[in-house]
């Protein structure tokens, strides 16, 4: 029996085999292109696809994850001049094996009046940074009223 172009490409798009492979599998199973995959599994001549497995899937998220922290960046600055600028990834190490450091070193950080943002490549402006920006102002006012309560004492 003569198969035609069409199946034989059908098949090659499905199976991933040949032109050659096709036409034998068509020939053999009289154009049925259902027994012709059959028949081409039963021969090992079907490449399966890659198994996309769970651990994989998290791997590959959690390597994503891990450039984008390193990319991201915690700048602390003080008019204008940056003072710290660390990797994203270290601050979160810090924050989880170290929090009173980081707790400390974040309120010395608002008392003294330095911004704190956060900086990432192509980013111009990130969310959190308005918050920052407004906590930052938040407890410098609060300290000004503080120096001033004190001075008219």
């Amino acid at each position: 029996m003569a198969v035609s172009l069409e199946l034989i490409e059908k098949l090659r798009e499905r199976a991933e085999v040949s032109y050659e492979e096709a036409k034998a599998a068509l020939e053999k199973c009289d154009g049925d292109i259902v027994e012709a995959l059959i028949y081409l599994e039963q021969q090992n001549k079907i490449k399966k696809p890659p198994q996309d497995s769970a651990c994989a899937g998290f791997t590959a998220k959690a390597k994503k994850l891990l450039k984008t922290c390193n990319q991201t960046r915690l700048v602390i600055s003080k008019q204008e001049e940056k003072l710290i600028n660390l990797s994203l990834t270290i601050v979160i190490l810090v924050t989880i094996f170290i929090p009173p450091l980081t707790i400390i070193g974040l309120l010395a950080a608002l008392l003294t009046n330095h911004k704190i943002r956060i900086e990432k490549p192509g980013c111009d402006e990130i969310k959190i940074n308005k918050t920052l920006e407004d906590i930052s102002s938040a407890v410098s006012n609060m300290g000004n009223q503080v120096a001033e309560a004190i001075k008219k004492e």
